[in-house]
């Protein structure tokens, strides 16, 4: 247990005090029944001998004042909390083809309006992270269920340089399976080396995390992205894959060149394939949705830091009211 108070643990020194002042006050007591003989014994409202029980409502009364200020130091616990939530990766690809105009008014913006569109469907459960991929992929947003940080994420994207689809792949495996491939960027003077080969996983076991990629497909750069595709399907994690254009194309100017480029919508399939996910186009929005349905939320358990004031001012009242209420019946009178 953690405090956000700590200095409030201080006033913890007045229970003792408290303490002390109530022995003396039953020190007293004895002297004064002591004085009386008989005729100086407490009794309940009912003429019985009321005996130890006298120290119970006091006892109720000093365990919830001591509660009382332990809770002002604002404990934190580590509390296992069971939930059903899912994991979706965004993955963008913002090479320099997105900026074709072959979707109105251009790739990368009909990329962001179906992303967004999928975001706003989405319950508070299921987690969205967002990664960014041209010739390099980075999680730029990691998965959270706050709707206008995913939303500022998404909004910040422009396109960059080449297309990398496994790139993009890399980083969005790795937000749901830490470290399950090496990231080339993280170390680019190494050597390549070949991806790895995962013991296959039963069936359903990343079941609540899929991989949403939109891109246009062409991809210029290495790795192969179907060894990462392989990779991720030995994983159980789903790639839905977004195809972001035409099918006619459409020429860009890129550095005074006019290059032509267009949906590559058989790598895309292909990768989606492979993975047991989907392939969608992205002109046809109202689709999008079977991605939502086709994830299977599970049941999690996390651990969680949770300030528990509240929790031990609840106990502190009970205790307090217990203490009030077992006086009022046996004595007629408050401790």
């Amino acid at each position: 247990m953690s405090f956000l108070w700590p200095s409030m643990l201080l006033t913890l020194l007045l229970v003792p005090v408290f303490i002390g002042l109530y022995a003396r006050a039953q020190q007293r007591r004895k002297k004064v029944q002591a004085s009386f003989q008989a005729f100086g014994v407490a009794r309940d409202q009912a003429g019985a001998p009321v005996g130890r029980r006298r120290h119970v409502p006091p006892t109720l009364f000093l365990s919830g004042l001591a509660l009382l200020l332990l809770a002002l130091a604002r404990p934190e616990a580590t509390i296992t909390l069971p939930r059903v939530e899912g994991t979706v990766v965004l993955a963008f690809d913002v090479s320099g083809s997105m900026a074709a105009d072959d979707l109105t008014p251009t790739r990368m913006d009909a990329a962001k309006a179906a992303a967004q569109k999928f975001v706003e469907n989405q319950p508070a459960s299921i987690l969205i992270g967002v990664v960014a991929f041209s010739d390099a992929g980075f999680s730029i947003q990691p998965p959270t269920n706050e709707r206008e940080a995913i939303y500022a994420a998404i909004n910040r994207l422009s396109p960059q340089r080449g297309t990398s689809l496994a790139s993009g792949m890399i980083a969005s495996l790795n937000v749901i399976v830490p470290n399950a491939i090496q990231n080339p960027e993280e170390n680019p003077d190494a050597e390549a080396e070949p991806l790895p080969t995962p013991t296959p996983l039963p069936a359903g076991t990343y079941a609540p995390g899929i991989i949403i990629l939109l891109t246009d497909g062409e991809n210029n750069m290495d790795p192969d992205p179907f060894a990462v595709a392989q990779v991720a399907a030995d994983l159980g994690v789903r790639i839905y894959t977004i195809g972001i254009g035409s099918a006619t194309g459409a020429d860009l100017s890129i550095d005074d060149f006019i290059v032509h480029t267009e949906l590559d919508e058989a790598t895309l399939q292909q990768v989606a394939e492979m993975t047991e996910g989907k392939y969608f186009n992205a002109q046809n929005e109202e689709d999008l949705q079977e991605i939502y349905e086709g994830l299977d939320p599970q049941l999690v358990v996390k651990t969680e830091k949770m300030e528990i004031t509240s929790i031990l001012t609840g106990l502190s009242i009970l205790f307090l009211l217990a203490g009030g209420g077992i006086s009022l019946i046996w004595f007629g009178r408050l401790p």
